[in-house]
């Protein structure tokens, strides 16, 4: 019976020190580098697509908006 209490007392002190452990500034460091990657996966790849991207958008443009008749 002492054994289960002694057991049980120390998984409540392992569980107490996980909880009060302060792992948020290794989260915030983590979700910071994310976020840095996918800004420059963004930035590599609107310049890469952004000549082709404002040509269609133009060639749309053009379609809906009939030319203006010249005089």
């Amino acid at each position: 019976m002492n054994s289960l209490f002694a057991s049980l007392q120390t998984l409540g002190f392992n569980l107490r020190s996980r909880l009060q452990r302060e792992e948020t500034g290794a989260t915030a460091v983590e979700y910071g580098i994310m976020v840095g990657l996918i800004a420059v996966v963004i930035i590599v790849v609107v310049a890469a697509l952004g000549p082709q991207l404002a040509a269609m958008f133009q060639s749309v443009s053009d379609q809906l908006v009939p030319a203006a008749p010249t005089t």
